[in-house]
């Protein structure tokens, strides 16, 4: 079935006096068909490669930071901060003729919204995945004195530090974890039901769907469904998620959802979103005892500072491109590249792929050992070597019980050229 174009360009007059821009028709012409279909690995890196703007005298295997913006999303962005700058707080304060400021924000919000398979009225956005995620987590009210709350290894930094606040400041008992490598279904919920019987007072369970360390994709699913039979909550990081692997919150049976939108759906930097099943909301406190929302608006769960408007209101241009493309599709495409960076190397001596994940549950992120980077310091002296011999940007990451490793994230806009330039590098790295 062929993937619908974008309708980029939707301008239209809101109010008697003003327009909003809402897509650009400039950018519709110029801007080729990005649907990648049945096309194969080749011909699909052409079409999507065409769609950026991209400096490439460093090859960037960064992409879990975040997402660049293709040109029309670019485009989109740039056009919202004139609109924005020019309207300022006539905007902000729905001083305009017929346009209110949550009306027009709210279309953001319905886009990602259905993304997700959720209501309206149960999503917030907020400036990412890092702010939403503390939001949810510091804000979980049925937690007492006592209570404990599990982390993985595998789980964000950040994240990690906001279920250990909840030790200094609600007298909760931090449970640690390690997921066993290589990781399997089996191994992985024999790990977390351990853990969950071995800990009666357990209240809050943080899980990452795509670990941001060495890219596993747990069995989400059914890791809730075992919390779930225990009484204890799961707050899923979907950072790397949304936009990335397709999945619905139903699908899943997640109640608290934080995720970033400039990462997989490249969105402007600083879009993110919480979710929150309408029947749990009372579950998670308004932020900081907010009041600018009312108690039952899910947007009190967010910090309600000024934000930057412009690059909320491109949100659904995004959304239309990542549904151009085709999400199944585009997830193929994330699985290809990251594929063949691995099938060129997984020959190389001493190499270690990490989590080898099977079909479908793996996306772009990946990671590699060699035995000269076992440590910290050796890890990061890969990361410079590669960076100055090679112009390719690969990241150096701890926090695995198993060591440091070498993260790569190819994104929509990386070439097969650049992804043998990689296989190179770490061919390289090993013999020397």
């Amino acid at each position: 079935m062929k993937t619908p174009e974008p309708s980029w360009s939707r301008r239209g007059v809101i109010g008697a006096a003003v327009a909003l821009p809402v897509g650009t028709a400039a950018a519709s012409a110029a801007t080729p068909s990005v649907a990648i279909g049945d096309l194969s690995f080749i011909e699909a890196e052409r079409r999507l490669v065409r769609a950026w703007d991209i400096d490439r005298s460093i090859s960037n295997f960064d992409a879990a930071y975040y997402g660049a913006m293709p040109r029309v999303v670019h485009q989109d962005y740039l056009e919202h901060t004139d609109w924005v700058n020019r309207n300022n707080s006539l905007f902000l304060r729905s001083a305009l003729p017929n346009l209110r400021r949550d009306d027009v924000l709210n279309r953001s919000r319905s886009e990602v919204a259905k993304l997700i398979g959720a209501s309206m009225n149960e999503v917030a956005l907020c400036t990412g995945g890092t702010e939403a995620l503390y939001a949810l987590i510091t804000n979980y009210r049925p937690l007492k004195a006592g209570d404990a709350v599990i982390i993985a290894d595998v789980d964000y930094d950040e994240m990690q530090y906001a279920m250990a606040f909840l030790e200094e400041s609600r007298g909760a008992r931090l449970v640690r974890m390690s997921v066993p490598e290589p990781s399997t279904d089996a191994n992985i919920l024999a790990a977390y039901d351990r853990v969950l019987r071995d800990t009666p007072r357990a209240k809050l369970l943080l899980l990452t769907h795509l670990s941001n360390r060495n890219g596993l994709v747990p069995p989400v699913k059914e890791i809730i469904a075992l919390a779930k039979a225990r009484g204890v909550d799961v707050i899923l990081d979907s950072a790397q998620a949304v936009g990335h692997l397709p999945f619905t919150v139903d699908e899943i049976g997640a109640d608290f959802v934080g995720f970033s939108i400039h990462k997989w759906l490249a969105a402007p930097l600083g879009t993110g979103g919480i979710y929150i099943r309408k029947s749990r909301q009372d579950a998670i406190a308004p932020y900081m005892g907010n009041r600018i929302r009312d108690a039952d608006d899910v947007r009190a769960r967010v910090l309600t500072g000024t934000i930057n408007y412009a690059a909320h209101l491109a949100i659904p241009t995004a959304i239309d491109f990542h549904r151009a493309i085709g999400p199944e599709a585009k997830l193929r495409h994330l699985q290809r590249l990251r594929d063949h960076w691995i099938d060129g190397v997984k020959d190389v001596p001493g190499i270690e792929i990490l989590q080898p994940s099977p079909a479908p549950r793996y996306g772009a992120v990946a990671a590699f050992r060699l035995p000269r980077a076992r440590d910290w310091e050796g890890a990061q002296a890969m990361q410079k070597r590669i960076l100055a011999r090679n112009r390719l940007m690969v990241v150096a990451k701890r926090g695995l019980k198993s060591g440091p490793a070498m993260r790569v994230t190819p994104a929509l806009f990386t070439t097969i050229a650049e992804l043998d330039r990689l296989i190179a590098a770490i061919r390289e790295e090993a013999r020397t």
